[in-house]
């Protein structure tokens, strides 16, 4: 990915935290931004907790980032990043667009961190980018915004919006950004301190789980078992892409997953159902259709006996539950009221 001139006058930041936000994506941006700074011995960047009241926000392990100021009142900002984390759909209410809307019409770059990409999906301020957002998510934005160039890379910088997806790629993203200030050689020196190994581009694809000791040709089927699921796949054509036999190939599935490669293709696409059903308003039957299955009556049992329950219960049963970090905020000394 080239290096954007349009970067270089990044040096405040603000950090947006939706409920449930993810921590370890949050902290590995500021860590990069602190490290930085220690190395350049000047305080060349600054950084913002935010929120819309100006109360703490727990993160989806229960704890909260301070000190947390109103992003209503925060001063001047070069760019703020949405850090979102679990179920970022109930974090993600009409203020929080508006708001969002308010800042990309004063100019100000966006950008999002992990699930908070929805957030910019929503407000209508993807359009025409190409963006980056977790891969537990990837299924259930493409089927929401079909009209977003939604890709599966660590991370994308796109002009003025910046997002990426979670755990370790935000500090991947902030090397890049640091480099285009401090250069290559600076941000060596700071994955030597936190013990990286290399620098990743953001065009490197966000891995795909496989299983261990697995060889590299199941990692090739198992890609395409990720990214064509939506579609009849023939076994040939797996086979194919991982440049093996099909009884090669079900040699190896057997071995490293316990399983024939249909089986395990109907998994991914049940787990794909799951989180639709999950992370998203679209009908079951819809959800069946977009995963692949044939016919409402096939998706319903072959949900039921992989988790116990059909879908239309999953769907009752998440429309139920709200996972305590979404409602516990807790107020600061130093927040106003």
């Amino acid at each position: 990915m080239a290096l954007q001139p349009d970067l270089l006058p990044f040096r405040r930041f603000g950090f947006l935290t939706l409920a449930g936000y993810s921590m370890i994506a949050m902290s590995n941006a500021i860590e990069a931004l602190r490290m930085a700074n220690q190395l350049a011995e000047e305080e060349t960047y600054t950084w913002s907790v935010l929120s819309l009241d100006g109360f703490q926000v727990a993160s989806s392990n229960g704890l909260s980032l301070g000190p947390t100021i109103s992003a209503k009142t925060v001063g001047e900002l070069d760019v703020i990043f949405v850090c979102g984390g679990m179920d970022v759909r109930a974090a993600t209410g009409a203020p929080l667009l508006t708001w969002l809307r308010q800042q990309a019409r004063r100019g100000i770059a966006l950008g999002a961190l992990c699930t908070g990409t929805f957030a910019l999906a929503e407000a209508g301020l993807l359009r025409g980018y190409r963006c980056a957002i977790h891969w537990e998510n990837l299924s259930s934005i493409r089927e929401e915004f079909p009209e977003i160039d939604i890709t599966d890379d660590l991370f994308v910088i796109d002009r003025n919006r910046l997002t990426c997806t979670g755990g370790l790629a935000p500090l991947d993203m902030m090397l890049r950004i640091i480099a285009t200030r401090f250069g290559a050689a600076r941000v060596r020196e700071i994955s030597a301190q936190f013990l990286v190994e290399r620098d990743r581009s953001g065009d490197e694809r966000q891995p795909v789980p496989v299983p261990a000791g697995a060889p590299e040709a199941m990692t090739r089927a198992l890609r395409l078992i990720e990214r064509e699921s939506d579609r009849p796949l023939r076994i040939e054509e797996i086979a194919d892409a991982a440049h093996l036999s099909v009884r090669q190939l079900e040699r190896i599935f057997r071995r490293h997953a316990g399983v024939t490669p249909a089986a395990y293709l109907v998994g991914v696409r049940l787990d794909r159902a799951r989180r639709l059903l999950r992370q998203t308003t679209m009908s079951v039957t819809d959800i069946g259709a977009a995963c692949g299955f044939v016919s409402s009556s096939h998706f319903s049992s072959a949900y039921r006996s992989r988790f116990g329950r059909p879908p239309r219960e999953e769907r009752r049963r998440t429309a139920t539950v709200v996972p305590p970090s979404f409602s516990s905020q807790t107020r600061t000394m130093d927040t106003p009221a």
